[in-house]
């Protein structure tokens, strides 16, 4: 496979994993391509058993560390009265990613996928236990949630890229982009469980209620991962140890501009426009001062948005980072309205298309980093994806705290998608110049159509004088 850049892999990377994208002449962005009409049954992945018992034991434990999530934000919130104080928790988590997250990635290279998330599984529900432990006989102090959040962030070191890459070891290639999308969907579904439950837990029985449920719900993934059938995995080959190989997975990364902008992208709106936890909880505090219950129900409305962001994903037949683009531009828009909502009512129902915009940005880049990278890669390019978006958060969640603290809820909430927004139109500047593009405006059945085109299409297509 090559390595190198390519103009026509800039527009629409569909990667070593589409069979169908060398005897494909229009290309994937030609709305009347077999490409771009190409669908997939929504649930397809779902068929295959091994994937089917991964996404039921993801779905318990996935209710559960949003019920943690929630009620650690809000332990935290209770314990300083701070949002800079949950900003900081937020940092803890993700520190690690950010520190040791690319030798996490040739790591899972090197190992058994399945093995490693029954270590990073188990670490987690130890993780979870411990604080239900100090929270519910009453010595829980803000230094302990600060603790327990940097050990769950040293698990997902290894437990985000072998989960990630695990998926195409489960389904094979031709349903790599339907499982992904379904994981995003499974993830979004326990949202719209987890806050609500929390919510109820912590005004009726107390925030370490919520921990022990979370520390409980492990046992499913890790029974599924031991009931599933080895045989029946598409199992890639591991990178044998050697020198250099963090410096390898960089390298193709750096040579490949649909794979790098795409995560420069993620890292900006993952830095400073999916900060959720000090954004909301400020809404809920202090703008409509309305508790726990209002800062759950933000929560889980932003979960129906999202949830259906993922279906829809699941149904596209392909990613392309035009949508990727408009998702970030769209999202970042979103946030901004947000941001000047008078009404709590108003706030929330905002969270729905917010989330549809978010999950699509998520899917679309997650989809396509994958389809695009070599299998032997995948580990490293996705470690670096996953450090960059979820690393960026012990940056940049300490900082829109401090200007939620500061100049208010309202303002580092616009702050955020403003960033978002800048984003998504540099990169789809350079995208469109890296990938030899222009602007082209006309009409597709009866309907305006605003898209790129490679340059000497477009020249070709032009009238003659």
């Amino acid at each position: 496979m090559s390595t190198g850049s390519g103009a026509a892999s800039a527009p629409a990377p569909d990667g070593p994993d589409d069979p169908a994208g060398s005897d494909d002449p229009a290309g994937p962005d030609d709305p009347t391509s077999p490409a771009a009409r190409r669908k997939t049954s929504m649930f397809a992945s779902l068929k295959v058993r091994n994937y089917r018992l991964f996404f039921v034991g993801q779905v318990v434990s996935n209710i559960g560390t949003w019920m943690q999530r929630i009620a650690q934000d809000w332990l935290v919130l209770s314990l300083t009265g701070s949002s800079a104080a949950v900003g900081i928790t937020t940092a803890l988590q993700f520190l690690p990613m950010l520190l040791f997250g690319l030798y996490g990635g040739v790591l899972v290279d090197r190992w058994r996928k399945r093995t490693t998330l029954l270590f990073t599984q188990s670490a987690m529900a130890l993780s979870a236990l411990a604080l239900a432990v100090l929270t519910l006989s009453g010595h829980v102090q803000v230094w302990h949630v600060y603790v327990a959040a940097f050990a769950m962030g040293l698990a997902t070191v290894l437990d985000n890229p072998a989960r990630q890459t695990f998926v195409s070891e489960l389904v094979g290639r031709d349903q790599l982009q339907n499982a992904v999308s379904m994981n995003s969907a499974n993830f979004q579904s326990a949202r719209l469980v987890g806050p609500a439950v929390a919510g109820l837990m912590i005004t009726g029985v107390g925030t370490g209620w919520a921990f022990l449920a979370n520390g409980l719900s492990f046992v499913a993934p890790l029974s599924c991962l031991l009931l599933m059938r080895a045989r029946e995995l598409h199992v890639v080959r591991r990178t044998p140890r050697g020198k250099g190989q963090l410096r390898e997975g960089l390298r193709y990364v750096a040579g490949r501009p649909e794979l790098t902008w795409t995560i420069v992208l993620v890292g900006f709106i993952g830095t400073f426009g999916f900060n959720f936890p000090v954004f909301l909880s400020a809404f809920a505090d202090d703008v409509f001062h309305a508790g726990a219950g209002a800062y759950s129900l933000f929560n889980t409305l932003m979960a129906v948005g999202s949830l259906a962001g993922a279906l829809l994903a699941a149904r596209r037949g392909t990613a392309r980072l035009r949508v990727l683009i408009a998702a970030a531009l769209g999202f970042g828009a979103l946030e901004i309205v947000a941001s000047a909502a008078p009404e709590l009512w108003l706030f929330a129902l905002l969270m729905v298309p917010i989330g549809v915009f978010s999950m699509t940005v998520n899917v679309t880049a997650n989809t396509s980093i994958q389809m695009s990278t070599d299998p032997a890669m995948r580990g490293r390019v996705m470690a670096l994806y996953m450090m960059v978006f979820l690393g960026g958060s012990p940056i940049g969640a300490p900082i829109v705290g401090w200007v939620t603290d500061t100049y208010g809820a309202r303002a580092g909430f616009a702050a955020g998608g403003a960033v978002a927004a800048s984003a998504a139109l540099v990169v789809g500047l350079v995208l469109a110049r890296v990938g030899n593009l222009r602007l082209s405006v006309g009409w597709h059945r009866g309907h305006p159509q605003v898209r790129f085109v490679p340059r000497e299409r477009q020249e070709a297509l032009a009238p003659v004088a």
